[in-house]
């Protein structure tokens, strides 16, 4: 037998033949012309060297060759059908991306990820973290969450929560080298800082310290650790390794679920917190994801006066 043609043309016109057994009603669903269709069938019968259709009084019949290749003809055509269907629809979904730091992907967005798929399950988030955010994040994500001041931010922005922190650690650190009653107690044990820029755009122990007036011998940091980013620094007070400053928002959970335990003051920054940015020009999705953003960060019961509609439907 010669090669078959490969293009999926000839099966969907022996699939539309087969189905409604006349040359003249699948030219007219394929949009061709029954002469056109006529030399089609023959070059097809010549290349699988034998006749495909019977013509009859009215109309044609599949030979026993011509169901054969019927069969596989309508189930190939099927299948790719609905794979296309498939990826038409995948390609068409919203993909939003989402640019924020690691400590806020980690301890705050990923375990309300499911909430998130339930609420808008037409929707697919792409998260983009960064350890600061960039002053061009707009090139490559939709919308942002970073940690700063409204006046570095821009009067645009939307406060998701403010910069409250309290000293943590596990209740079986707490109960060795505790209580912490008062904050020249912490100067006394293992330490947990996270790397900052100076000056720090966030609470570290030297400033939290400064705030209560308290300070440190020269020989009590011994034992203390730094790490670059804030997840590692959770994971070492989880170990029991010291005393991390818990961001509030942030280690919520670990808090609830009694892992780690507050062991000292809450100290709360003017101003400062994790803030919401969304282009003015956005699509309605990015709106869907900044309000669902702010309803989550506000417990489900607050946010109401907060309104984001879509600024350029268009382009979605």
């Amino acid at each position: 037998m010669a090669d078959a043609p490969v293009d999926l043309g000839w099966m969907r016109l022996l699939v539309e033949i087969g189905r409604r057994g006349s040359l003249s009603a699948a030219a007219r669903a394929r949009g061709l012309s029954q002469p056109a269709v006529s030399y089609q069938i023959r070059l097809l019968e010549q290349s699988f060297g034998a006749p495909l259709l019977r013509r009859l009084h009215r109309g044609v019949a599949l030979t026993d060759e011509g169901r054969r290749v019927f069969d596989i003809a309508a189930r190939t055509v099927q299948e790719l059908d609905e794979v296309e269907r498939v990826i038409r629809a995948a390609s068409q979904r919203p993909v939003i991306r989402l640019c924020t730091d690691y400590a806020f992907s980690s301890l705050w967005l990923i375990p309300r990820m499911h909430a998130f798929r339930q609420s808008h399950p037409e929707l697919d988030l792409q998260i983009v973290a960064t350890q600061r955010l960039a002053s061009d994040w707009e090139e490559g994500a939709d919308i942002a969450v970073a940690f700063g001041s409204h006046g570095e931010l821009g009067q645009d922005a939307i406060l998701l929560m403010p910069e409250r922190v309290v000293p943590v650690c596990t209740p079986a650190f707490l109960e060795r080298h505790g209580p912490f009653d008062h904050p020249e107690a912490l100067t006394a044990v293992p330490l947990i800082h996270l790397d900052a820029a100076v000056p720090s755009p966030w609470f570290e122990w030297p400033s939290y310290l400064g705030r209560t007036e308290t300070s440190r011998k020269p020989d009590a940091g011994h034992g203390d650790m730094s790490f670059n980013t804030y997840a590692m620094v959770i994971q070492a007070a989880l170990g029991g390794q010291g005393l991390a400053l818990g961001w509030l928002g942030l280690v919520d959970q670990t808090l609830d679920s009694g892992l780690l335990c507050p062991a000292g003051g809450v100290l709360e920054g003017a101003d400062r917190g994790y803030w919401l940015l969304v282009p003015r020009a956005r699509r309605a999705s990015v709106a869907q994801l900044a309000a669902w953003l702010v309803k989550e960060a506000r417990g489900g019961t607050k946010g109401a006066d907060i309104t984001l509609e879509p600024a350029d439907e268009a382009s979605e």
